[in-house]
Parts: C-alpha cells; structure tokens; sequence
C-alpha cells in the first residue's frame, strides 16, 4: 500500500544541509584550542554530513590538490569559501583583496560557487576590547554597498564565485537596518546575503521576516539559534561576542533562536536552490564537545525536512 511522503520529508527539497569548522570550535586559521583539521573532517563524515564551508584560510589545506585528496578519502564536498574582509576601509582594499583572491581561488579550485565575506569585527574575538567605532560614518557607508558590488563583480568575472556578505555580531554589518541598508545600496547581480540565523538574532533582527521581504537577495545560508537568557545578559553587561559564545549563547536546535523549522518552511518557499550551513559558534572548547553536538544537530534539522544529499544549483 503506497504511503503519503511525510511533509517535513519534502518541504525542503530546495535546500542542501552542511557544516563548518565553526561548529569544531574554530575561528583561527592556527590555535593551541582548536582541533587538527584531520580530526574535523574526520568527525564531519561521522557526524553524517557530506557538504562543508572551509572557514578560515589556512585550517584547511591551501593546497588544492592536498584538499581534494582529503576531501575525497572522507566523501566530503565544499560548499563555500570564507574570508574576512573591510569593505569600508579604502586603504585596506588592497590587502583585503589579495586575501580575498586566494580563498576565491581555492573555493573555485574545489569546486564550489559561494564565498562568504565576513566584515571585521570592532571588538577583538578574544580580549573583548574596542579596535575602532561601533558606527560607520556617513562616509564609510557611501562607499559600503558599492565596494562590495565592486569586490562581487571581479569574484564573478575572474572565479565564477558569487559574493555573499555575512552579517556579524560585533561588527558594522549586524543590525537589520544595516543588513537592509547594505542591501539596498548594493546590486544582487554582484553582492547578495549569507543570511546567518544567529547573529541576525544576535544583532535583534528578525530572520523570517528578512526572508519575506529579501528572499531574492539569500544567496546562502547560515543556520545557528541564540540563547535568549544570554542575549539579555549581553545586552545589560555590554559583552563582546567572544564572551558571549564563552557564556554558551550558541545553542543547539530546537532550543534557542529562531526556530529552525520556521526558518526552514520560509525558506523552501523560495524559489532559490540553497546552501544551509550548520554553525554553533563554540570557541574555545573541549576537543570531545563538537562531535555529539553535531550529530544531534543534523538529526533534528532532517527532522525539519533539511539535509544534505543534493547540490543547490549555483544560480545567485
């Protein structure tokens, strides 16, 4: 007797589930706390995921041959490149873009289609303290959306890459008045949004509100829930976010927000054909926290009707 496909199975057929070093608590190319990078990749194929973003240059192999030949032992496939980049700085567009150039040419050597560019964050990740204004001058925002679309059209022309902006926490790309700003001043032919669930939380937005309205500009997921407690102790202690990962404000799914499956549902209504990337910002951690983390974590999301058996076509 033929049986109804359950809803939660096929909602989400548009959307490809993976994870990143993120999620094994790295944020450093090299540090004493973060894991090998054979341990993640190993624990990644473990975990059952099949699809990752490379994180940080230089965890990973930059050798596009050594990269594939260890991608390839464990099944794995990228997803994306990630790199770290000021675009509202004009004296630091050429190291910016030097940096940029070789995660672009990584990324497109292992085949994949998306480099997620994350702006600075004007607390340092570990002390806490100010390394400039929290606010962008009028001045610096004249110029945001259009050195992105800048950087977005020579990722396209030169790499075959499209440029997708990651909004963070405790950086000028956070709130979303600016995330909408950005996005309103840039063109989604070059410069579209890695739309990360969490740090939208964290900066106060609302993501399925963002999806509604912009959905034509998600070029890429990241998929990760807030605390609420800990927002609140953010919020009334002035914590950077380094010290609010340390306090757990990442937490693992169904807890948290925002809901995961309400994301999702918004989600596969999109026409767009989407990377969801798993990130529970985790830094520093035990070197046995990441593993079961991940495992529950990808089990409730397939639960939710995402996974990761299928390529999102690289359309935007």
């Amino acid at each position: 007797m033929a049986t109804t496909p359950s809803p939660l199975r096929t909602v989400a057929g548009n959307l490809c589930l993976g994870s990143a070093p993120d999620s094994w608590g790295v944020w450093f190319p090299e540090d004493e706390h973060q894991v090998p990078h054979t341990r993640f990749l190993d624990e990644l194929a473990r975990a059952g995921y099949e699809w990752l973003e490379l994180g940080p240059y230089g965890y990973l192999p930059t050798d596009p041959r050594q990269l594939r030949e260890e991608l390839d032992a464990r099944g794995l496939k990228v997803s994306g490149g990630t790199a770290f980049g000021a675009l509202h700085r004009p004296e630091a567009w050429d190291g910016m873009l030097a940096h940029v150039r070789q995660v672009a040419a990584l990324t497109a050597a292992a085949g994949a289609r998306h480099l997620v560019l994350i702006p600075p964050m004007y607390r340092d990740e570990k002390t806490g303290a100010c390394t400039e204004p929290p606010e962008l001058t009028p001045e610096q925002w004249a110029g945001f959306g259009r050195n992105a679309d800048r950087l977005g059209r020579l990722l396209l022309d030169e790499y075959d890459v499209r440029l997708v902006i990651h909004p963070h926490a405790d950086s000028h790309i956070q709130t979303q008045p600016e995330i909408e700003r950005l996005l309103n001043e840039s063109d989604g032919r070059f410069t579209n949004l890695c739309l990360d669930t969490g740090h939208v939380a964290y900066g106060g937005g609302d993501t399925v509100d963002l999806i509604r309205r912009y959905g034509d500009r998600v070029g890429y997921v990241h998929i990760k829930q807030m605390d609420p407690e800990v927002l609140a102790q953010v919020a009334a202690e002035g914590l950077s976010f380094g010290q609010a990962v340390q306090r757990g404000v990442c937490v693992s799914p169904p807890a948290g927000v925002p809901d995961p499956a309400e994301v999702i549902r918004e989600l596969a209504a999109l026409e767009a054909e989407l990377f969801v990337i798993v990130e529970q910002d985790l830094y520093p951690c035990a070197p046995e926290v990441p593993l079961p983390i991940a495992v529950r974590t990808r089990e409730h999301l397939a639960r939710c009707g995402l996974s990761g058996t299928r390529r999102p076509n690289d359309n935007r």
